[in-house]
């Protein structure tokens, strides 16, 4: 099932929820307007407000504050982008220049903290207490896992166990809150929501390790941004961990240099260290395995179509190439 198929029992409120996101842009500053347009136009898959509605669909919910959720939720992954982009000094996102490269990174932060801030009014408004709750804590992991991932860069001594921590926080952290705020919606016995909560955590690290492994195995078109992005800031991620875990004498030392140092010199070297040691599909076994986690944490859900959506998404995120 490609990522048209799994959008299509929930395609309507996505029309929605895009129509919502252009309008809680909207902002009397200018500057608000042309950043934030351009960052949430740039073509992103969409993937956690989706999340948010099809779990909401799945779980049985028939009301409509799932798509200030869902909009809410677009609104935290796009201020991430903003601010990720900017200390990690991208220049290109989705093959384009990202918006720090574009207006610098002072607007691009101060847009972020508006996008946080309206996200904030939004989730307010909803008025349940319990979704302040989820995504406030959220939101605090996710700037957990920033700070975490900033003090493993350059540290070649970063291990698997600290790699996945922060991909946890920073990213599968996300997911977990989009569906669990689905599940909650629908009132939900606790125990069925934490199954559906636990759906999302598993499949946002899934969909992080493919996303480490295509930044040294794609082409920066496919995927959009550099290859070796993470290599040139010093961030150690899983296939070059387990490649100096694996690797020879020789290799360790090329790779622990090529973090220390960050830079492109020893891409080349790098990749081919990677490969040796088959780094790369220790990451995607990695990524399988969380993909069936999470597919076995939804056996609680009735069988629905917006159910097989959500199972599909968990081999999409295996499966795609950028």
């Amino acid at each position: 099932m490609d990522l048209s198929a799994i959008r299509a029992p929930v395609s309507a409120d996505l029309q929605a929820v895009d129509k919502l996101i252009l309008q809680r842009l909207q902002s009397d500053v200018v500057l608000i307007n042309q950043i934030g347009h351009y960052i949430v136009g740039s073509g992103g898959k969409r993937l956690r407000p989706l999340l948010v509605l099809l779990a909401a669909k799945a779980c049985g919910y028939s009301g409509e504050r799932h798509l200030d959720l869902a909009a809410v939720v677009e609104f935290i992954h796009t201020a991430t982008l903003l601010h990720d982009d900017v200390v990690d000094g991208s220049e290109l996102r989705r093959n384009r220049d990202t918006a720090n490269a574009v207006w610098g990174n002072d607007a691009s932060v101060l847009v972020g903290d508006f996008l946080y801030s309206r996200a904030f009014e939004m989730m307010v408004e909803v008025g349940i207490m319990r979704v302040m709750d989820v995504l406030s804590h959220a939101t605090n992991r996710i700037a957990e896992g920033e700070v975490l991932q900033l003090m493993n860069t350059h540290d070649a001594d970063t291990d698997e166990s600290r790699y996945m921590e922060v991909i946890q926080r920073k990213t599968a952290t996300l997911f977990e809150a989009g569906t669990r705020l689905g599940a909650l919606l629908a009132e939900v016995p606790r125990e069925l929501e934490d199954q559906v909560a636990a759906f999302g955590l598993h499949l946002g690290v899934a969909f992080q390790l493919v996303d480490d492994a295509l930044d040294y195995e794609s082409d920066s078109e496919t995927i959009g941004k550099h290859i070796g992005d993470d290599l040139e800031e010093g961030k150690p991620t899983l296939p070059v961990i387990r490649a100096m875990q694996v690797g020879t004498d020789a290799q360790r030392a090329m790779l622990r240099k090529a973090i220390e140092d960050g830079g492109r010199e020893r891409i080349d070297d790098v990749v081919e260290a990677i490969v040796a040691t088959d780094s790369l599909g220790y990451t995607i076994q990695l990524a399988r395995a969380q993909a069936e986690l999470a597919r076995a944490s939804l056996q609680g859900l009735p069988d629905s179509d917006a159910k097989q959506a959500l199972e599909a998404t968990a081999e999409f995120a295996v499966a795609r190439t950028h």
